[in-house]
């Protein structure tokens, strides 16, 4: 009896694979292992730092949302006047303009064509006119800005005054102002130039901190007075 030559070994599917061929196939699933948990890695890795990312980007948004938000006005008024009183019930000035923003985080407003009057018992009133106008420190201090005029008049004790100024700090309270810019003033029949300024109404004490130059005028004649002349009627 005659068995087939091919009867004594296996198929070739079956056949044993060679040691290095072996070793290839685990190399390569080795390797198909390592490249696919490095994708996962590096997969994670951005999708924790794209996380924390949109998470600071939220959370700047939501600080910068509050910060505006705080910022924004709380209520603007129009064509206002207000009065604002002493601790003696007596007006101490009057505020008016034809816009108002008041902003609740610093309790300031703004103030668009400004219109203040300062009162005094003991002086004559002064007006002050501005462009714009920053009020903060409780309403006691009003920055004016944008060509700042003051007028005064005569009393019985102080002459007419009018003064011409950038920017000026008004102290209703302590009936003063102050500014470090340019002023330009006319007191009674005097021009007074110079840098820096502090007009204290109470007191009637003028300080020009530099650069100050005076021209005086004569006094004019008053009306009706005659001219005498050393000239005889013949």
């Amino acid at each position: 009896m005659t068995a087939s030559w091919r009867s004594f070994w296996p198929d070739d599917d079956a056949l044993p694979l060679p040691f290095f061929a072996r070793a290839m196939m685990h190399n390569q699933r080795t390797s198909h292992l390592w490249r696919l948990g490095l994708t996962l890695l590096i997969g994670t890795f951005f999708a924790l730092g794209s996380f924390w990312l949109v998470q600071m980007m939220n959370a700047g948004g939501l600080d910068m949302h509050i910060d505006n938000h705080g910022n924004e006005p709380d209520y603007i008024v129009e064509r206002f006047s207000v009065v604002r009183m002493t601790k003696t019930g007596r007006p101490s000035y009057i505020l008016s303009g034809t816009k108002l923003t008041h902003r609740p985080r610093d309790d300031s407003s703004e103030v668009e064509l400004p219109f203040v009057r300062s009162l005094s018992a003991q002086q004559p009133p002064m007006d002050m006119h501005a462009e714009r106008a920053h009020i903060d420190q409780d309403n006691s201090r009003v920055h004016l800005a944008g060509n700042v005029k003051i007028d005064r008049p005569a009393g019985p004790t102080v002459q007419k005054m009018t003064v011409r100024t950038p920017a000026l700090t008004v102290f209703p309270d302590l009936d003063r102002i102050e500014t470090d810019q340019p002023v330009d003033m006319t007191l009674g029949s005097s021009v007074l130039t110079g840098i820096g300024m502090v007009v204290n109404n109470a007191t009637r004490q003028i300080d020009i901190a530099h650069r100050l130059h005076i021209i005086i005028y004569p006094p004019a004649p008053p009306l009706g007075a005659s001219v005498k002349s050393g000239a005889k009627d013949e």
